[in-house]
């Protein structure tokens, strides 16, 4: 559904070079909720905005629908504008009109019929529970019913896309929780594929399917949910996942940990149905091993449970060995941690 191929993007002011992206690679699926995520400063905003050519590439190809966006007609790029909807950090809602016309903005300059109008914009009003405040203006409202207000307009002409550029910063959790609760109803319910810039780790976890990391320009990391959040390679995103996953064995505790020549230090990853089973009892069970729960932390992600845990094992090399391999067969993900 978009593509990005080789993206370079440069601004020059004032004799002052500055490259906002740099080799840009990434492809984003119909029916993804694709979340990009970065520090201020890392070009996400500007990559969201070269989807629907608000910002044109110094360099590469967009690829929209199949479509590259550079050798469209200007005709030919206006009607694929209409098919991106987009929402904002601060709604950018008209405070001299009302909800009503806020939300039919979008079908009144396609210049569609009063009626056809109407009933587009009661439909969505419903769809993002605010028919009650059609009549009603954007200051009598309160954020989060505004970004709901946003989202509505957004989806007015009917869009196969939806940018969102950090649509949930300016919210409270309970409410960013809702807004995001009400994308995901649009991803499905619609099928519109979603694209969320954002710097919470936190939005990536609740709605994302696949995530791509960025930093200096850069894409730095990408995949699905499960695979960044469960092996993250580099440091950044390393520091982004620890901020809703604890994954690291406490300072504390290392300094405790008994050093012999029998015992031995695994991170191990359990995903799906696995993750409710009580493997590590199993273990104890049925080898002649020691088993010492150094860590673990349990999350949910995409509707898929996460579970981290660092095992130490005392033991003949043999019995670990067999240990190891029981945990394999179980579906456990296995990683030897030397000091």
């Amino acid at each position: 559904m978009i593509e990005m191929r080789s993206i370079h993007k440069t601004y020059k002011r004032k004799n002052i070079t500055t490259e906002a992206l740099k080799e840009i690679n990434l492809q984003v699926e119909e029916g993804d909720i694709f979340g990009v995520i970065g520090y201020s400063g890392a070009g996400k905003s500007t990559l969201v905005r070269l989807v629907n050519y608000l910002e044109r590439p110094t360099g590469g190809k967009v690829i929209v629908d199949g479509q590259e966006l550079d050798k469209m007609s200007d005709s030919k790029l206006r009607a694929m504008k209409k098919q991106i909807g987009m929402i904002f950090q601060h709604f950018n809602l008209l405070e001299s009109k009302t909800i009503f016309d806020n939300v039919a903005i979008p079908l009144i300059l396609s210049k569609k019929p009063k009626a056809e109008i109407k009933k587009r914009v009661m439909e969505l009003l419903e769809f993002i529970g605010l028919s009650d405040k059609a009549k009603s203006y954007p200051k009598e409202l309160s954020g989060g019913q505004k970004q709901r207000v946003g989202i509505a307009r957004a989806l007015a002409s009917n869009p196969k896309i939806l940018l969102c550029d950090e649509a949930t910063s300016a919210l409270d959790p309970q409410t960013t929780q809702s807004i995001l609760q009400l994308l995901k109803r649009v991803n499905q319910e619609y099928n519109i594929t979603v694209m969320i810039i954002t710097h919470e780790m936190s939005v990536i976890q609740e709605v994302c399917n696949r995530v791509a990391v960025m930093e200096a320009g850069e894409i730095i990391e990408q995949g699905s949910v499960l695979d960044v959040f469960g092996h993250p390679q580099h440091p950044t995103t390393k520091s982004f996942v620890q901020t809703v996953i604890h994954n690291n064995i406490p300072e504390s505790v290392k300094r405790t940990l008994k050093q012999t020549d029998n015992s031995r230090v695994f991170r191990l990853e359990i995903q799906g149905d696995s993750a409710s089973e009580p493997i590590v009892n199993q273990l104890m069970k049925n080898y002649e091993v020691e088993v010492n729960i150094l860590f673990a932390n349990m999350t949910e992600i995409q509707e898929t449970t996460l579970v981290i845990m660092y095992l130490q094992f005392e033991g003949a090399g043999n019995d670990v060995e067999k240990a190891i391999q029981f945990l394999v067969e179980k579906g456990a993900n296995m990683e030897e941690v030397t000091a």
